[in-house]
């Protein structure tokens, strides 16, 4: 590759040296802990002029803005849209994650977001408007010295530019379209450590990134896909960071993070369970069982029939676990094919780290059901009576109008055009009507009544 250099990694008092030839094998550790990359190892002077720059990027090197482009807004909701396996990490883990999208509607227009994770915990996102970076945490600014933010928010910047750049001037995919990105790390309890690089295309992974072999595999064989590896094969500088970022600084900024962050991560909120009934078909009830309000994410939810645990069975289906707008988790699970008044019991039982040993134990109460039923037929009743006497009261008022020499027809046609005051029309309050002839009669007969 020529003349060997070194470069620097951006820590704490300190920097450290790599060679430039690959990392292939062990990478010599700073001196103190390493938070962010500034070069690459064979980055040359004009390289990093061109880093520096306000031109577009390299394209391979501009994909690396798809793992830097972070944050938008606070959009939780959104990010489960865009990203739906954001919080599928397993209890006894930790995750530092980065997720970015970038939604180009043409040529000249773009959204970009994403959002900084640490687990399940949000801890930044990119104001698309401005270009700044909000911060949530509290902690989240004293973990790291000063340097080491001015360095990731221009990185983040730079990248969120230069990306949207390559595309809209190299993009031969139909418009609308969306490109997203996931990096970051996972350490579980045993210490041991996994890491991930994935670049998608509506939604649909085509390139990854392997740590342990230092390659780009294809996800999806297509023309995208093969374009894509041929220039991050061919980037060897930008290889040489994707590895170093993720072999060795996202790890230490976890555990950094991991320990100022204590406080939300071990943060507990117990679940809230509700259970109702629903027909399901002829004589059938579909149990449902709503748990909501719970942080954190692993919980466990079973049915109990007469206080024994069903097994698994078709009549049993758990859905999926969905955040909430304040960071606490929902869960409905059902029980089919429970027929009405079988003589069984039946309840719902919810395990959550918050409860410790215990269960919260939601039980079906039918009784519940016959009491709805007995006073939704009081109330049938209620109103067939009401009916009755409005009937009874309506051929009351037909029979005295008849006996009274009152055709119905005229006395509702009477009643319609006006011409009486009072209960069945009249003329002006203290008024008699005068009647102009013979039919006349009748009409001031009618308004006297």
């Amino acid at each position: 590759m020529g003349q060997k250099e070194s470069f620097q990694i951006h820590s704490l008092n300190t920097s450290a040296q790599l060679p430039a030839e690959g990392i292939s094998g062990t990478s010599p550790k700073p001196k103190h802990r390493a938070y962010w990359l500034l070069w690459p190892p064979s980055a040359t002077s004009k390289a990093r002029a061109d880093l520096r720059s306000e031109r577009p990027l390299h394209p391979a090197a501009s994909v690396w803005s798809c793992a830097a482009d972070t944050m938008q807004p606070h959009a939780i909701l959104l990010l489960f849209f865009f990203f739906p396996g954001t919080w599928a990490e397993p209890e006894g883990s930790h995750m530092l994650k980065l997720l970015h999208f970038a939604t180009f509607q043409n040529s000249t227009s773009v959204l970009v977001g994403g959002v900084g994770l640490l687990g399940d915990v949000e801890m930044g996102s990119l104001d698309s408007r401005t270009g700044n970076i909000h911060y949530y945490l509290p902690w989240m600014r004293p973990s790291l010295p000063k340097g080491d933010w001015e360095v990731i928010e221009s990185s983040i910047k730079s990248y969120v530019r230069d990306f949207s750049k390559l595309v809209q001037m190299y993009a031969t995919v139909p418009y609308p379209f969306v490109f997203q990105t996931s990096v970051g790390c996972e350490l579980y309890s045993n210490e041991t450590i996994r890491t991930f690089f994935d670049i998608a295309y509506n939604g649909q992974i085509f390139l990854r990134f392997r740590l342990d072999t230092g390659t780009w595999d294809q996800m999806q064989h297509n023309q995208l896909a093969a374009i894509a590896e041929h220039l991050m094969v061919n980037a060897s500088t930008l290889n040489e960071v994707i590895q170093v970022l993720l072999g060795d600084t996202c790890v230490e900024v976890l555990r950094i993070f991991i320990q100022a962050g204590k406080a939300d991560l071990e943060r507990q909120v117990p679940p809230i369970a509700v259970v109702f009934a629903r027909t399901a078909g002829p004589a059938q009830l579909l149990l449902v069982c709503r748990v909501t309000s719970f942080y954190p994410r692993p919980i466990t939810v079973t049915w109990l029939r007469d206080g024994k645990e069903l097994p698994p069975s078709p009549a049993l289906s758990t859905g999926t676990v969905l955040p909430n707008a304040d960071l606490t988790y929902q869960l409905r699970s059902t029980l089919a094919g429970c027929p009405p008044g079988d003589g069984h019991s039946y309840a719902c039982r919810v395990q959550h780290r918050s409860l410790g040993d215990r269960s919260l134990l939601v039980p079906w109460d039918d009784s519940k059901r016959g009491l709805s039923a007995g006073l939704g037929a009081v109330l049938l009743l209620a109103a067939a009576a009401v009916a009755a006497v409005l009937v009874w009261r309506y051929r009351k008022r037909q029979r005295s109008d008849g006996e009274r020499g009152v055709p119905l027809e005229e006395h509702r046609s009477t009643a319609q055009d006006g011409t009486a005051a009072g209960q069945y029309g009249g003329c002006d309050q203290g008024t008699p009507a005068t009647p102009t002839s013979g039919a006349g009669s009748a009409e001031q007969h009618r308004a006297l009544l």
